[in-house]
C-alpha cells in the first residue's frame, strides 16, 4: 500500500497533468482534493490532447481505475457533466462506479460566477478565472453553501439558495447584476443533481475503506503553493488549500495515512493573472520562452507570465509540503538557451532593522517586502540539445546534467522525475512513488 499526495511546487501549471497521468499507472485511486473549475489539467496521450478540469486526470488510465472528486472542492455540476460527456464519448468512465462525487462537495451557483465576472471587470481585480470559485468558497466560510447532497431536495435546495442570495444579493446590486431568479435555478440544479446522483456517496468513508483494504491511493491538488490562500502571496492567490495537507482535511482521512508527498515544478517558473513574479522576463526574452513553452493557460487560454526558476520560492514549497521527492518539468523547453539564470535568495531592501538590505533564502511573500525584493541569480551554461528522446538521467547533456543537480543541491531533495516533453513516454524516471 502507497498513498501519495502529488501538488505543485510553484504558481500552478506546473504539468501535474501528466505527472498524475504518469504515476495513475499504479495507483488503484485518484482523488482531486481541491479548488474548482478554475484548474486545469493537460494530458498528451498518443499525440492526443485532453484537457480535464474536474476529473482527475487519472481518467486517462482507463476502466477500474476510480476518480473521486473530494469534499474540499468547489463544483460546477454544468461543467461536470460536461467534462463526463467528452471523456465517455472518448470510451471513458464507462462504468458508473469510476466515477465518485463526494456528497459534501459545495456547489458553484450562477450568482457566484456572476459575481466573479463582476468583480474581476472592476477596480482590484486580481486575475481569477472568472469561474465562480471564490464567491462559492466565501458561501461555504459563511456557513451558506450548497452541497452535492442538496441537490436531491427541492425544499431543501431552495431553502438553501434563498439563504445564501441574502447576503450575495447585496453585493451584487452593488456591482450592478441582475437579481437571481431562485425558482429557475433550484430547477435547474435539481435536474442537474438527478444526472449527478449514479456518483455520489460518501467519498470519505469510499477512501477510508480503500486504504484499510490495502489499495494505492493518489491525491491530486490543484493550483501550486505559492497561490495557498494561507501561505501563498496574498492577496494573488486562490479561495483554497493548496498545500499537501489540503489532501487530508479535504478528504477526511489522517496525516499518517499519506506515504510521500512529491512536487511538481518546471524547470523554470510561470503565473497566469496578477500578482508578484520577481524572477519574471519581460519582451523578447519573455515571449520566446512563453512561445517555446506553449504557456497559454488549459482553462482561460491566457498567456502566463514567464520567468527564471525560482529555488527561493520552491524551498518555500518544500518546508510548507514537507516534499519528499520533486518531479521536474519541461527541461526541454530551456534548450536553445545559452546561459540559464537560477534565483537562488533575495535582497530586502528598507525592512525594518536591516540597516538597509536584508537577504532571504526563501522568497518573501508579505506584498509590502515583495515591492522591495531583488533577486539574487547563479548563472550556468545552456545546451543546444534535443532532450526529447532521453529516457535516462546519464544521456542528458552535461549542461542539462548540472542544471538538475544544481536544483537538487539547492532544495536537498531529488528528483523523482524528468519531463523532457509532452507525451507520456517522453520521461525520465527515477523513482517511483507507489514501488
Amino acid at each position: 500500500m502507497a498513498n501519495v499526495v502529488i501538488i505543485g511546487a510553484q504558481w500552478g501549471d506546473e504539468g501535474k497533468g501528466k505527472v498524475v497521468d504518469l504515476y495513475s499507472e499504479f495507483a488503484d485511486v485518484v482523488v482531486r482534493f481541491g479548488g474548482g473549475a478554475n484548474a486545469g489539467h493537460t494530458l498528451v496521450v498518443g499525440g492526443n490532447k485532453v484537457i480535464t478540469h474536474l476529473i482527475p486526470s487519472g481518467v486517462l488510465r482507463g476502466r477500474g481505475k476510480r476518480c473521486v472528486l473530494g469534499d474540499g472542492m468547489v463544483i460546477d455540476p454544468q461543467t461536470l457533466l460536461e467534462e463526463l460527456t467528452d471523456l465517455r464519448g472518448r470510451g471513458l468512465l464507462a462504468d458508473d462506479r469510476d466515477l465518485v462525487i463526494g456528497e459534501r462537495a459545495h456547489v458553484i451557483l450562477p450568482f457566484h460566477k456572476e459575481i466573479d465576472r463582476l468583480r474581476e471587470e472592476g477596480k482590484g481585480a486580481i486575475g481569477t478565472t472568472r469561474r465562480g470559485i471564490g464567491p462559492a468558497y466565501e458561501a461555504k466560510m459563511a456557513r451558506r453553501g450548497v452541497r452535492i447532497r442538496d441537490l436531491f431536495s427541492e425544499s431543501r435546495l431552495r431553502e438553501r439558495i434563498s439563504h445564501q442570495l441574502e447576503d450575495c444579493l447585496p453585493r451584487l446590486q452593488q456591482l450592478g447584476g441582475q437579481l437571481p431568479d431562485v425558482d429557475r435555478i433550484t430547477q435547474q440544479y435539481l435536474a442537474l443533481g438527478a444526472s449527478l446522483a449514479p456518483f455520489v456517496q460518501d467519498a470519505t468513508r469510499l477512501l477510508h475503506d480503500e486504504i484499510k483494504r490495502g489499495q494505492h491511493v493518489l491525491f491530486e491538488g490543484a493550483q501550486g503553493t505559492l497561490l495557498d490562500i494561507d501561505h501563498g502571496t496574498y492577496p494573488f492567490v486562490t479561495s483554497s488549500t493548496t498545500l499537501a495537507g489540503g489532501a487530508c482535511a479535504s478528504c477526511g482521512i489522517g496525516p499518517t495515512a499519506i506515504n510521500s508527498v512529491i512536487g511538481i515544478a518546471k524547470a523554470y517558473a510561470t503565473r497566469v493573472g496578477g500578482g508578484p513574479f520577481p524572477t519574471e522576463l519581460v519582451g523578447d526574452a519573455g515571449d520566446a520562452l512563453r512561445q517555446a513553452g506553449a504557456e497559454f493557460g488549459a482553462t482561460t487560454g491566457r498567456p502566463r507570465r514567464c520567468g527564471w526558476l525560482d529555488v527561493a520560492a520552491l524551498r518555500l514549497a518544500v518546508r510548507w509540503n514537507g516534499l519528499s521527492g520533486l518531479a521536474l518539468t519541461k527541461l526541454d523547453v530551456l534548450r536553445g538557451l545559452k546561459k540559464l539564470k537560477i534565483c537562488v535568495g533575495y535582497r530586502v531592501s528598507g525592512t525594518p532593522g536591516s540597516g538597509g538590505s536584508d537577504y532571504r533564502d526563501e522568497l518573501p511573500c508579505d506584498s509590502d517586502d515583495l515591492a522591495h525584493a531583488t533577486p539574487i541569480y547563479e548563472e550556468l551554461d545552456g545546451w543546444d540539445a534535443d532532450l526529447t528522446g532521453v529516457r535516462e538521467v546519464e544521456d542528458l547533456p552535461p549542461p542539462a546534467k548540472r542544471y538538475v543537480r544544481r536544483i537538487e543541491t539547492l532544495l536537498g531533495i531529488d528528483c523523482c522525475l524528468i519531463s523532457v516533453g509532452a507525451g507520456r513516454a517522453e520521461t525520465v524516471m527515477l523513482r517511483n512513488p507507489f514501488r
